[in-house]
């Protein structure tokens, strides 16, 4: 029987987070740690969850989570970086005295829009059913639909990622210290932060050039001299990169040759 049949004087909700970088911290809203399935669940009697909506059909199933900013378990600069961006949580609630069958699950999900205010932030964790929202079948498009490396590209990746270090950045541009492999080899790549502040970030190139790479975005925190980042290469999905640059034509996953759309506008001698 579960202890939430009985009384309830000894319940204490829990959280399990994992980050996608595989970092993975546990939280309780009692008053004292908890060590739960090997890991310590920290106290944080600020961390109060909303009710959970449940439905019946395809809509997401929803949850808020507002807790305290603290520099030990969550904090602000981390969030506003993104690295909880993803990340799985899990809740369930357990009978602190440890007593019989302890733990029941309430909900388990990803976290999705976060929002920061006076110290406090509020996640709003999102529901396996939020999958359903992606779309089922793909669109045509005269680009290519896979992603440079996976399992439907097929390009060997093995040679097309670099270990360099940031002489310098300003901005939205990163200097390296090894040049780039090809004219705007880097360009629609990857850049992932190894050392530093960034650690464990990836930030999306838009274009390189020699010794420098431009982000989409400045990176989330401050950049120094030294710090060691992994620099993939990318693809611009058109049929004649792949098939020049790559010498891919026959995994290109797109319609080049397909009509677009103004053609229903056309008219007879136009």
């Amino acid at each position: 029987m579960s202890f939430l049949e009985g009384t309830l004087t000894t319940i204490a909700l829990c959280w399990r987070i994992e980050r996608r970088d595989g970092v993975t911290i546990g939280l309780t809203d009692h008053d004292r740690d908890l060590v739960i399935n090997g890991l310590a669940h920290r106290a944080a009697p600020g961390m109060t969850p909303s009710a959970i909506k449940r439905s019946a059909g395809l809509e997401a199933d929803t949850m808020d989570i507002t807790g305290a900013l603290t520099s030990a378990a969550i904090a602000e600069g981390d969030l506003l970086a993104g690295r909880w961006d993803g990340a799985r949580v899990a809740l369930f609630a357990v009978d602190w005295t440890g007593s019989g069958a302890t733990q029941v699950a309430l909900g388990e999900g990803t976290i999705g829009a976060v929002e920061t205010d006076r110290g406090a932030f509020t996640a709003e964790l999102r529901g396996v059913s939020a999958a359903l929202e992606r779309p089922v079948v793909e669109a045509t498009s005269p680009e290519c639909r896979a992603e440079l490396g996976d399992k439907r590209c097929r390009v060997a990746m093995a040679g097309r990622r670099r270990i360099v270090r940031v002489t310098g950045a300003a901005g939205q541009v990163v200097t390296v210290d090894a040049v780039e492999p090809s004219d705007n080899g880097y360009g629609a790549g990857l850049l992932r932060w190894i050392g530093g502040a960034n650690g464990g970030l990836e930030s999306a190139i838009a274009r390189s050039a020699g010794w420098t790479v431009t982000l989409r975005s400045a990176p989330a925190l401050p950049v120094v001299a030294g710090d060691l980042v992994e620099l993939i290469e990318g693809c611009d999905k058109s049929l004649a990169t792949c098939a020049a640059r790559f010498t891919n034509a026959v995994n290109f996953r797109g319609e080049p040759y397909l009509p677009g759309i103004d053609l229903l506008t056309r008219y007879p001698g136009a």
